[in-house]
């Protein structure tokens, strides 16, 4: 018996269970983007606060993934999203009985620690319960699993703050309700990895890239950071712009671009299967540039729909790069280190989605949000375009 061999399936739901559970967890970590303007105004904290609360979730996703990543490798998917589960669940509670910035922090740490489980498991499980034959299909579940949970988040959380009572309570009392059905999904799920008796002791793995992997690895790991860059820049400057510039404070407005973003991506997601694997990587780049201008000139002019525009176009370039890397990179993975190289992938790509989050929040302080965030999208721009480049000179080895 080997590692990543699927149990028995009789009667048990499969791969689109397993993408559901995916996007319920991601969900969570998402829900506040909409309501840090309300938390603003309870707490009386400043910009960069929001920028620390945001810095403390991408510690928590990239620790987890280093030393956790390859966790689920050895003890199975299931106990790994059983634990990933949980912590979502504590974060939840965090949120809704916060008081002050002490429960915001812990809640954003765990909700990073279980995004950081969640990304490499979460993807693992839904590609190894697909059969061999719907494996594209598993593929593209668990990437839009992956972003459509992402951008449910603040849709979700913008309308129900926007349009229901308890504004800092509902989102996370529905998010509670749909991780309770998440538990129970997941309790039927079979396993698709056989534990060694006794387990062998767990010990933190690092960025565990097998040599098999290093071929495709580098090319698409760089794709993922620039990707995901654009993401953390655009969910950074996003909501302030409209507050602030625009004068936009409905907050369902304010989740529904963002949802924008992810939603686009989803649909990218689906072009890089006519593409192919080695076009999609550049090609997906260069969308990503074209999006991020349009970013910057919504910014400069203002303007909602030229903003709006250049998250849909960069939504699918992000979409198109983002699958065709990790779809390159899971199917090359070895069976017994699979979750582990998936983890090393969502590692990179969360150092991307992180600098521009904390590069806006140091220097809206000094320059404001809107050229705050030209700044930085000169700088991602630059970036994404040497990923393009380098990838259309030098795209992955094929297998």
């Amino acid at each position: 018996m080997s590692h990543g061999t699927p149990l028995s399936r009789t009667r048990r739901p499969g791969y689109v269970a397993a993408a559901g559970v995916f996007a319920v967890g991601m969900m969570g970590t998402t829900l506040p983007t909409p309501l840090y303007g309300l938390y603003r105004l309870e707490l009386g904290f400043s910009e960069l606060i929001v920028t620390v609360v945001f810095a403390v979730y991408a510690l928590g996703v990239i620790s987890s993934l280093l030393v956790a990543g390859g966790f689920s490798d050895v003890v199975g998917r299931r106990p790994i999203l059983f634990i990933a589960l949980g912590l979502s669940t504590l974060s939840a509670v965090c949120f809704l009985f916060e008081a002050g910035l002490p429960l915001l922090y812990v809640g954003r740490v765990l909700s990073g620690f279980s995004a950081g489980l969640f990304s490499g498991t979460g993807t693992a499980a839904v590609l190894e319960l697909a059969p061999r034959e719907r494996s594209a299909r598993a593929g593209f579940a668990a990437t839009a699993a992956n972003m459509g949970g992402l951008g449910l988040g603040p849709l979700v959380s913008g309308i129900l703050a926007e349009y229901a009572p308890w504004p800092l309570k509902l989102p996370f009392i529905v998010h509670l309700a749909l991780l309770a059905v998440a538990f129970a999904v997941t309790r039927l799920l079979p396993e698709t990895v056989y534990r060694p008796s006794p387990l062998p002791p767990l010990r933190p793995q690092g960025m565990k890239i097998p040599p098999e992997v290093r071929g495709v690895f580098g090319a698409c790991a760089l794709t993922a950071f620039a990707g995901f860059s654009v993401l953390g820049l655009f969910t950074a400057v996003a909501p302030d712009f409209l507050a602030r510039t625009l004068g936009e404070h409905n907050l369902a407005v304010v989740g529904a671009v963002v949802f924008s973003l992810f939603c686009a991506s989803t649909s990218g997601q689906l072009l890089m299967a006519r593409v192919g694997t080695r076009m999609a990587l550049p090609l997906g780049c260069l969308i990503l540039v074209v999006g991020l201008l349009l970013v910057g000139a919504s910014l400069m002019l203002p303007s909602l729909p030229v903003l709006v525009v250049g998250a849909v176009i960069g939504g699918v370039g992000q979409g198109m790069a983002f699958r065709a890397g990790l779809t390159a990179v899971s199917f090359v993975a070895p069976d017994a280190h699979r979750g582990a190289t998936i983890s090393a992938f969502f590692v990179v790509a969360y150092v991307g989605i992180s600098l521009p989050v904390v590069g806006v929040g140091a220097l809206t302080q000094a320059l404001g949000v809107a050229d705050a965030g030209l700044v930085l999208a000169g700088c991602v721009i630059l970036i994404v375009a040497g990923v393009g480049v380098h990838l259309w000179r030098r795209p992955p080895a094929a297998r």
